[in-house]
Order: C-alpha cells, then sequence, then structure tokens
C-alpha cells in the first residue's frame, strides 16, 4: 500500500497514526496518510510563518515565474493526479471528470499566477501623493472538500501565493492524497514552509480557524460547518472567504425546446454525481411542457453509463461516501412518500461500492428534502410551475444563493429573468460553468467573499493607505 505523506516546513512525513482511504466504487483501500495532531498543527504554522516575510519580499517576477512552474508540474503530473482523484473521490476519467479536474487545476494555477492588483493612485498633485495598495495578508488556513479535493486546494493556494501569503491545508479525511500529491509536488519547487498539508480529523479544522498564528481561512465545504468555522475566528478576527453549500435553483422558461438543451441540463445537474456546489438542484419546469420535459429528461438521464470511474466507457461514477449516499436515498424516499414519481433511479443498488443511480424525480413539492434542502448527489427535483414570476420568487425563497440558471429559446428574455435570481453566478441555457476570470461566490448562506479574478486575489491581501506629504 502507497503512503502519501504530509508535508510540514519543506520535509516530507511518512510516519505516525495512519489513515485508510477507500476507493468508492468497490471499497478497497488506495492508499493511506499519516494523520496529524494538534502539535503538528503548530509546526506547519510555525514553518509557515517563518517563511512568509521572505516569500512575500521575493521579487514579483520570481514569484511568477514559481507559480507558473506548478502549472508545468500539475501538467507533467496529469495522468497519475487525476487517476488519483478517481480512486479516491469516484469521478469518472471520462466525460467531465477527474481529466477535467487536473486538467482545471492546471489552468487555474497559470491563470492566477499572470494575475497583479495594481497600485491605485488617488492623489498625485503639488500637495501630495496618495495611493491604495495592498500587502499580503500573511498566513492562510485552507480547509478543503472532498468533492473535487485536488481542483479546489489549487483555487485556494494559488492566490495566496501569489500575493506573498504562505499555506496551510487541511483536505477532507476521506481524499487527502491527491491534495497531499499536489502539495509535495508544490513544495519541490517552493521555499520550505511556504506550502504545507496536514491531513486530520475536523479537531484539526476546528483549532485551525481558532489558531492564533493563522490570518486568514478560506473554506469551502456545507453552510453549517462553515458556520462552525466562521465563529470560531472571531476571537482572532480572521478575514475569511467561505464558499458553502447552495441548492441551485434552474428555470425552463415556457415553450423552450429541450432537446438542443439536454446534454448540457445534464451536465448542469450531474456533474460529478451532483456532488458539486454550484450543480444544478432544483428544476422548474412551465406546466404546459412539464410532462413533455420531464420524459425527455428522463429517458436522456437514464442511457449514461455509471459504474467505476476507471473504465472509460463511464461518464459517471459513485458517490464518495457512505454516508452522503444515505443522505440521497433518504431525499428521494421522502419525495417518494410525498407523492412523487420517480421517472428514473431510485434505489440504492446492491454489491461493494456507494453506487447510486441517476434520478429524475417529478411532481416534487416544496415541503419535499430534496426541494428544500441541498442533496448533494445524483438525484435531480423537477417542479412545476404556472407563472415566472411564481418560479423567480419559488427560486429565491430558500436561504442559500450560490447560483442559479435560466433556459429559453430566447437569449434576452432568459437574461433578463436570470439576473433577478437571487445567487452569486447566474447561467443562461447553462448551469455550472467556471472561468478563473469570473468571480465566484455566494450570497446569504452560500458564502463569504468570492474567488477567481483579480478580486479573488484581493481577498487574500490587506489594503494599506501610503500618504505622502509633498
Amino acid at each position: 500500500m502507497k503512503t502519501y505523506p504530509l508535508t510540514v516546513d519543506g520535509q516530507l512525513i511518512m510516519t505516525g497514526n495512519m489513515l485508510e482511504v477507500r476507493n468508492p466504487a468497490d471499497e478497497s483501500v488506495v492508499g493511506q496518510c499519516p494523520t496529524a495532531d494538534l502539535a503538528l498543527l503548530d509546526r506547519a504554522v510555525a514553518a509557515a510563518r517563518k517563511a512568509q516575510p521572505a516569500w512575500a519580499a521575493l521579487p514579483d517576477d520570481q514569484r511568477v515565474a514559481k507559480l507558473m512552474e506548478i502549472g508545468d508540474l500539475i501538467e507533467k503530473h496529469h495522468a497519475e493526479l487525476a487517476e488519483l482523484v478517481t480512486r479516491e473521490q469516484g469521478k469518472a476519467q471520462s466525460g467531465m471528470g477527474a481529466n477535467l479536474e487536473a486538467g482545471g487545476a492546471a489552468a487555474w494555477a497559470r491563470v492566477t499566477a499572470s494575475l497583479s492588483i495594481p497600485v491605485e493612485t488617488v492623489q498625485d498633485d503639488a500637495a501630495g501623493r496618495i495611493t491604495i495598495e495592498r500587502r499580503p495578508v500573511g498566513v492562510v488556513g485552507s480547509i478543503t472538500p472532498w468533492n473535487w479535493p485536488m481542483m479546489i486546494a489549487t483555487w485556494h493556494v494559488m492566490p495566496a501565493l501569489r500575493v506573498g501569503c504562505t499555506v496551510v491545508n487541511k483536505p477532507a479525511s476521506c481524499t487527502p492524497l491527491s491534495t497531499l500529491r499536489l502539495y509535495e509536488l508544490m513544495n519541490s519547487v517552493l521555499p520550505p514552509g511556504v506550502v504545507n498539508c496536514i491531513a486530520g480529523s475536523g479537531v484539526i479544522g476546528d483549532r485551525m480557524s481558532r489558531h492564533p498564528g493563522i490570518n486568514k481561512i478560506v473554506f469551502t465545504g456545507s453552510t453549517s460547518t462553515g458556520k462552525s468555522v466562521l465563529a470560531g475566528t472571531v476571537e482572532t478576527l480572521k478575514r475569511v472567504t467561505l464558499e458553502l453549500g447552495g441548492n441551485d435553483a434552474g428555470i425552463m422558461l415556457p415553450g423552450t425546446k429541450i432537446e438542443p438543451l439536454l446534454e448540457k441540463l445534464f451536465w448542469g445537474c450531474f456533474i460529478n454525481g451532483g456532488q458539486t456546489c454550484a450543480a444544478l438542484k432544483r428544476l422548474y419546469v412551465h406546466e404546459s411542457q412539464y410532462e413533455e420535459v420531464a420524459t425527455k429528461f428522463a429517458d436522456y438521464v437514464s442511457r449514461i453509463p455509471v459504474g467505476d470511474g476507471m473504465d472509460p466507457k463511464n461518464l459517471i461514477g459513485p458517490v464518495t461516501n457512505a454516508a452522503q449516499r444515505e443522505v440521497v436515498s433518504a431525499f428521494v424516499e421522502d419525495a417518494r412518500k410525498k407523492g412523487a414519481r420517480i421517472l428514473t433511479g431510485g434505489k440504492t443498488p446492491s454489491g461493494p461500492g456507494y453506487f447510486y443511480p441517476l434520478t429524475v424525480v417529478a411532481d416534487c413539492t416544496d415541503d419535499m428534502l430534496l426541494v428544500k434542502e441541498e442533496q448533494f448527489g445524483p438525484a435531480i427535483p423537477i417542479i412545476k410551475y404556472k407563472t415566472v414570476e411564481e418560479a423567480i420568487a419559488r427560486a429565491n425563497a430558500l436561504d442559500v444563493g450560490l447560483g442559479g440558471s435560466v433556459w429559453g429559446n430566447d437569449i434576452a428574455e432568459a437574461t433578463r429573468y436570470a439576473v433577478r435570481l437571487e445567487c452569486g453566478t447566474t447561467w443562461v441555457n447553462q448551469h455550472g460553468g467556471l472561468h478563473p476570470m469570473a468571480c465566484f461566490g455566494g450570497v446569504k448562506g452560500s458564502g463569504l467573499g468570492t474567488e477567481f479574478n483579480v478580486e479573488g486575489l484581493k481577498e487574500y491581501t490587506t489594503i494599506q493607505t501610503v500618504n505622502v506629504a509633498k
């Protein structure tokens, strides 16, 4: 069995109590890694604090070159990293799966490396010169989730490094291996202590949120856990970026031609088996074409191959862990008991692995768990509406707002409705598409702050006003 090391102060740590990581497709052991205790966390934070001033003082072009080198390393190890993601997390090698994740990580690394925050001059005259400048916040604590483990680790670490911060990362305990390997690669080209990665339980994450040596926390995960993280930062007044759960709504306008949109609608709902914060999780369809859309979409979904992600014929893999599969199953059963129709899927299969079939549920109502809470898995409720105004009101009724979409034949009309959705990103005739230059974050209970773009870089800085008299 291969052991994946922790990275602390430039050293690779291979010993300690071991955490076994299992393949969600067959429950076999993929590999193992040491687990950190609080003393090792303290060592990692101390190393990051020691390394940060020199890293921030490095000439900007040299720091950019190092980050571009990281992008090259991710690309060089693409096949290894993509396979590791599939084996520990489950997403397929084919389709919008593990190869997308590995390729996206390299692309995001390079784009982030190319960004810079301009100095803003607000006065420059005979009386004086005033500039608004940015300084690195210091040590960043990064807590990353299990659904896109390596991609989101890249989203956290690259902007921090770009502006001169150092990082301590804790990946999710069920999918730590690809992130540990990513940090091992980064450590090979960065000074000791600039990046540190430790695996462990939620106790480590909780301590990170409270640790006096960490200046900022960036967290991606559920809203409930995000609130706990935020509460932990209060005593030390840490900066925070939180990308939390969503229950994204999509509205299909009356008369929409469904056939040209089926593939985009499928990936909007079922990318990574629906285990994506910004996946489409509630689909509202007008009563005039409800049966047509529900039937055609269910037929399309029923023909998508699901299985072990290492088999190239499969487009969707298993649910990542048993607990999440139980959530999805319970939500579907709740809908069934309350009168919903299961058009395809809806029954947990026997055998090894954490598989759950791609499931389309019709006749859903707002009181069903599948509608009012985030299922985070391969089941989509289709909800009937009478007027577009009603659909918008119902889409906006929940206390989360990460993403939303409107689907229709007339792009201008769909866009007019889309901007009325209360969410951080709104899409038209697609759902979930991201770009490293497009800001990404939530409103309401879906988070604080933003990622990507220069605005995302600013999240890792503090403002310093330089006021010079002449």
